[in-house]
């Protein structure tokens, strides 16, 4: 093959913006479900910690199913309308709905209904959220071959998604039930009706402007399943990125759902207090990583951020209540590496595996990414009930009804650990395991060139069939 390589696509503004829409619904109604449903269901309902525990596990095992399932099929759809965006578009309403159920557990039930309702509306969710999460994750590295460009975009994504998860901490925080009052929960259910439906058309918005590049589903075959297998289980690039990657979802689920334990329990301040403390030097971190990117490169921007999120949270776990807030503003910095540059990072491994299998199968990738991380969010989930279990936190349900503000030393210590101690030892853990990252370098810009030799290529024969 000899042909001239193009230059890598280059993006409008408005493009980004559009793109960046479906990251506010996702992550508006992703960041609610992370924030409110650990506490929803011990704290507000009693459900147990055994049985959320089991719901935990019973989770992972369908996520182990359902991500390389969908991310195969995905890759292997040939329709005149693409291989991503109908997916997107028709499971939208889907994810709503599901995601309304959960809100709607009946609260005088017995252990056993609470278990089969949590259980169930969680399978339903997760299906549509996988569903829709997966191919807009692999919609990026198709869009444009640049760094820089998908850079941009996930920048887009990121503060929009960012947007989203602090609203999804301040629309439950304001109806759900606060101290001194008796629980209700209709007017957190009615919020949860008006969160499902925007979130489903910001999502449906984006699938009607973004479209994909016919040449990636003209002109490649897809694979045999097996072959498929093989191709990314031996890509030395795409399990290093998982295994960080695993740290930084175990991270992420362990803050989303403690952020309400730590503003009422240890810091007893307004939850909104705590979201800027973190968020705002978030979303200042977030076009940052533009600049760092240029400095260090792509995987040394993610190391460098890293470590300043770990040593942030481990500081949360051991500093005095009133440097708290510091601690979680440094963290907050820190944690714009892995939400901005872990999907570039997986762009590049697609680039990679494109020159070897002669395919672009980022769904591949994407599924398989999440059958093996994420578990570490039902690990969170069942570490969380347990360890608010074994310091002895005293639930709302336990209490008659009363949120207890003052609860016993060990408790307290139990929140700033899994709010601290646990996911900054894992940030620390990640940045070390990049060190074995091999897409870096001249090597990289060889990928990167022979990736646009390669797109020129398809596009000659999409032009000539």
């Amino acid at each position: 093959m000899s042909v001239t390589a193009a230059a890598p696509i280059r993006l409008s503004r408005g493009y980004k913006v559009t793109w960046g829409l479906a990251a506010l619904g996702s992550a508006l109604i992703s960041g609610i479900y992370a924030a409110l449903l650990p506490i929803f269901y011990q704290n507000y309902l009693g459900l147990e910690a055994r049985w959320i525990g089991l719901a935990s596990l019973v989770y992972a095992i369908w996520n182990a199913i359902n991500d390389p399932l969908f991310g195969y099929i995905t890759d292997s759809t040939r329709s005149t309308a693409g291989r991503r965006i109908p997916y997107m578009r028709y499971t939208a309403p889907f994810l709503a709905l599901t995601f309304i159920l959960v809100w709607f557990a009946p609260p005088k039930a017995g252990q056993q209904a609470l278990f089969w309702w949590m259980l169930v509306t969680m399978l339903l969710y997760d299906t549509a959220y996988t569903m829709i999460g997966l191919v807009y994750s692999a919609l990026l590295p198709e869009v444009t071959e640049s760094d820089a460009e998908r850079n941009a975009l996930q920048i887009s994504s990121s503060l929009f998604g960012l947007l989203g998860t602090i609203l999804g901490f301040l629309i439950p925080d304001f109806f759900r039930p606060k101290p001194g009052m008796s629980p209700s929960f209709l007017p957190l259910q009615m919020s949860m009706i008006a969160v499902g439906l925007i979130g489903m058309g910001l999502i449906l918005l984006t699938a009607s402007r973004v479209k994909e590049r016919p040449e990636f589903t003209q002109v490649d075959k897809p694979l045999p399943l097996l072959q498929a297998i093989r191709y990314t289980f031996t890509s030395r690039a795409f399990l290093v990125l998982v295994a960080q990657n695993f740290m930084s979802i175990l991270m992420q689920a362990l803050l989303l759902g403690g952020m309400f334990y730590l503003a009422d329990y240890v810091l007893r301040m307004p939850t909104i207090l705590v979201l800027v403390c973190v968020f705002i030097p978030l979303i200042i971190g977030v076009p940052l990583t533009s600049l760092i990117r240029q400095r260090l490169g792509v995987v040394g921007a993610q190391q460098f951020l890293l470590v300043i999120a770990g040593v942030g949270l481990i500081l949360v776990a051991v500093a005095p209540t009133p440097l708290i807030p510091l601690c979680m503003a440094l963290a907050g910095f820190g944690l714009s590496g892995p939400q901005t540059l872990t999907n570039v990072l997986f762009a590049q491994v697609a680039d990679e595996d494109e020159l070897r299998s002669g395919t672009r199968r980022e769904g591949a990738f994407f599924g398989v990414n999440a059958l093996l991380t994420k578990p570490a969010q039902s690990v969170a989930l069942a570490l969380t009930a347990f360890i608010l279990e074994a310091t002895h936190f005293v639930t709302v349900a336990q209490s008659q009804g009363q949120v207890r503000l003052d609860q016993p030393p060990e408790a307290i210590f139990g929140i700033k650990a899994f709010m601290g101690l646990i996911p900054g030892a894992a940030m620390l853990l990640g940045a070390l395991i990049l060190v074995w990252y091999p897409l870096r370098g001249e090597y990289l810009r060889k990928v990167q060139q022979q990736v646009l030799e390669l797109h020129a290529w398809k596009h000659q024969q999409l032009q000539g069939s």
